[in-house]
C-alpha cells in the first residue's frame, strides 16, 4: 500500500546533493543533460539562501529517496492572486507507476490551496505522452493556445543592452 511505503517532506540544506542528482537524472531522461549547469552551491543559494527563489519537496519510498518536485510562486494578473508553478517533477524509474508522481502532485495541490493560490501550473514536453495522459487523468487541462517563448544566453544579454 502506497501510504505505508511513501513519505513526502520539504527539502533541507543537507539535501542539496540529492536534489542535484535528481535534476541530472531528469535531464538525462529528457535528453537534456548537456544543458545542466547547476551546481550544489548555486542550488543551495536558490533553495535555502537569504531570499529563497524556489522550494523542493522530496519523496521517499521505504525511506529511500525516489523523487522530487521543485516549485515556486508566480502571479496571475487576471486573478490578482499568486499561483504555484511546478518547474520540475521527477520519479525514479524503479517506482514509476506506484502513485509517487500523483502523491507529489497532490501534496503540491494542498500547498497551493493552503497558500491561497488561484492556480497550479506546469509545462510538459510534447513527446511525453505518458505524462500528458496522466496529467489529463487528474483533471489538468493543456493550454494549447499558448506558445512558450524564451530569451537566453547572448540573446538575453543583447536584449538587455538594447541591441
Amino acid at each position: 500500500m502506497i501510504a505505508e511505503n511513501l513519505s513526502i517532506r520539504f527539502a533541507e540544506p543537507k539535501d542539496t546533493p540529492l536534489i542535484l542528482s535528481f535534476i541530472k537524472e531528469l535531464a538525462d531522461f529528457e535528453g537534456l543533460s548537456h544543458e545542466v549547469k547547476a551546481s550544489e552551491e548555486q542550488l543551495k543559494k536558490s533553495l535555502f539562501g537569504e531570499k529563497p527563489e524556489c522550494e523542493v519537496i522530496l519523496a521517499y519510498w521505504d525511506n529511500q529517496p525516489v523523487g522530487f518536485a521543485l516549485f515556486f510562486h508566480n502571479y496571475s494578473t487576471f486573478l490578482s492572486r499568486k499561483g504555484l508553478y511546478l518547474e520540475d517533477l521527477y520519479v525514479s524509474p524503479q517506482v514509476r507507476g506506484q502513485g509517487v508522481g500523483k502523491a507529489l502532485l497532490q501534496h503540491l495541490a494542498k500547498i497551493a490551496v493552503e497558500r491561497g493560490c488561484g492556480r497550479f501550473e506546469w509545462w510538459v514536453l510534447d513527446w511525453n505522452q505518458k505524462a500528458i495522459a496522466f496529467y489529463k487523468s487528474i483533471g489538468a487541462k493543456p493550454m494549447d493556445e499558448w506558445t512558450v517563448f524564451r530569451v537566453d544566453g547572448k540573446n538575453l544579454s543583447d536584449l538587455a543592452d538594447g541591441k
